[in-house]
């Protein structure tokens, strides 16, 4: 019976000659694809930027007295519409920047 350190192991595979270059100029073997590209990323931050701005927007509302209510503040107009169709705004990008085509 052989023992680990006598067992001969598979050569390791040699990518192909040509290679590809990713979204940041490092080379990426042939067989393996880059998934996004930049303009995806940009999407992607922009998107992300956006959800913050929306929920930025809903944050607030607190009153300066403990007892009191402030209808109108907690149920404002920027909180209870304009946010969160700033927030749904931002993810419909984020969805726009996955399924974006990246051009190749």
């Amino acid at each position: 019976m052989a023992t680990k350190n006598q067992q001969k192991s598979a050569p390791a595979k040699k990518s192909g000659g040509a290679v590809q270059t990713s979204p940041k100029g490092t080379e990426v073997p042939k067989g393996e694809e880059v998934v996004f590209g930049w303009s995806n990323y940009k999407w992607m931050l922009a998107g992300v930027l956006t959800i913050v701005l929306g929920f930025v927007l809903m944050a607030g509302g607190g009153s300066d007295v403990p007892g009191e209510f402030n209808y109108e503040e907690i149920f404002s107009w920027r909180r209870i519409g304009l946010a969160p169709m700033v927030v749904l705004a931002g993810f419909g990008i984020v969805g726009y920047s996955i399924m974006k085509k990246s051009k190749k």
